[in-house]
């Protein structure tokens, strides 16, 4: 009986080494430029016998299979299956599945958390060695991630989940700073220690110079630190009683209109502040008002506290960006790398997982930055994925050498980037 098709085409086996993630390998090449064995060898635990695997065979994995898609740790079958992404890199023999839930367990209760913040600052400070910049926007905010698991605890949104606080570079995207926390805990919690342990992520010539973020961290003791260390800020206020009556305070006539609203502004202090700041408001109506209705006009009411100079129209806007530079970063980490969903029943382990998560979209940021073009730099990785990683190889061994072969349209692109990388890896 003869096989019916819709189109014409046969189908036949090849005895060629194929990868469909050829453009993968370009990232996994940078990855030895970027030394990420080796640092993460030395700053991880070694393995407890001479046949167990090394941190960095682990790792290495994790973060080809999270930038090229994976969602899961069974997800890493696709490395280990990838013969010709295997031959073209280093990476001799891939974990299972439960072999590396295990290790995350063991890492989590052990130094490994330890271990991976002080392999992101050395990330960090390649990364930010020649960039032109010495004072960085740190953009901090919490962010939920559902979960049905044993450790998960009740967040205040009203699902079971954990509640990660994440710091991020305005300038470049990268992340300083994360923090896994259970999901009861408050987003306002601990944030000034938060903010100390990004600042000392930062590499030596670096520093933070502004800090931005939202009304959990209107705090007396962060408006201190900021003064003491010369920080300018811009942080969302909490409307209570002592800023309602300042906002109430404000004269009609020191209103002025800002983007469908009002603006205006009021020197505020707190109790324990020990100095006074900016308070800037914005006044919009409710929907209600829009539509001509004339009785019980309600106004809505935003506020943020700040100590830069500029009019209140700037510092406003200045703040806003961080819709784009700290939302949406988190969003992409969250979406884009698999950080929505935790693998493991142990919140140990699945804050070793996050934290690998981070250190795999710092790296493909890394990446972006490092070889190719500035258009290339506003895309998200999943733009990434469909124009480059997912791309189609042929890898042959011929006369003691590999060759990768690709279509002749990418061939010219890649060369370039394995310039670039080689010249990364000289710095």
């Amino acid at each position: 009986m003869i096989h019916q098709t819709v189109l014409p085409y046969k189908l036949e086996v090849t005895r060629d080494t194929i990868t469909s993630h050829a453009g993968l390998a370009l990232l996994g090449e940078f990855c030895v430029g970027l030394d990420l064995l080796g640092v993460i060898d030395r700053c991880l635990p070694e393995p407890g016998s001479g046949a167990g695997y090394r941190a960095g065979e682990y790792i290495f994995p994790l973060v080809l299979m999270l930038s090229g898609g994976g969602r899961s740790l069974e997800d890493m079958r696709e490395i280990r299956n990838d013969a010709g992404l295997r031959e073209l890199l280093p990476i001799e023999r891939v974990p299972s599945s439960d072999a590396a839930g295990d290790w995350l367990r063991r890492m989590g209760e052990g130094k490994g958390l330890d271990g991976l913040a002080r392999a992101n600052r050395r990330f960090l400070k390649r990364g930010l060695k020649y960039d032109g910049v010495k004072n960085y926007t740190l953009d901090i905010d919490a962010t939920g991630i559902a979960a049905q698991k044993e450790s998960a605890v009740m967040t205040y949104k009203g699902y079971t989940g954990y509640m990660p606080i994440i710091g991020n570079l305005a300038e470049n995207g990268l992340i300083v700073g994360d923090e896994f926390r259970e999901g009861n805990e408050s987003p306002g919690s601990r944030n000034l220690e938060f903010i100390k342990y990004c600042i000392g992520q930062m590499p030596r010539g670096k520093r933070v110079g502004t800090l931005r973020a939202d009304a959990a961290s209107y705090q007396a003791k962060i408006f201190n630190f900021c003064d003491e260390e010369g920080m300018q800020f811009a942080i969302g206020a909490d409307l209570d009683e002592a800023v309602v009556r300042a906002i109430k305070s404000l004269p009609e006539g020191e209103w002025r209109p800002y983007r469908g609203g009002h603006i205006a502004e009021a020197v505020h202090c707190m109790n324990e502040t020990k100095s006074a700041f900016r308070l800037i408001v914005v006044r919009r109506p409710y929907q209600g008002c829009l539509f001509g209705q004339e009785e019980n006009l309600k106004v809505r009411y935003t506020a943020i506290a700040s100590n830069r100079t500029e009019s209140v129209e700037e510092v406003m806007d200045w703040y806003h960006q961080r819709g784009e530079s700290s939302e949406n970063r988190i969003k992409e980490l969250k979406i884009g790398y698999g950080m929505e969903r935790m693998p493991c029943g142990q919140s140990e382990a699945n804050a070793m997982f996050f934290r690998i998560g981070v250190m795999a979209y710092n790296i493909c940021r890394l990446f972006m930055f490092k070889t190719l073009a500035a258009g290339w730099h506003r895309h998200q990785v999943q733009t990434l994925r469909w124009r480059l990683f997912q791309t189609a190889g042929k890898v042959v061994d011929h006369a003691n050498r590999v060759y990768l072969k690709v279509c002749r349209r990418l061939c010219t692109l890649f060369d370039e980037i394995r310039l670039r990388i080689w010249e990364f890896a000289q710095t």
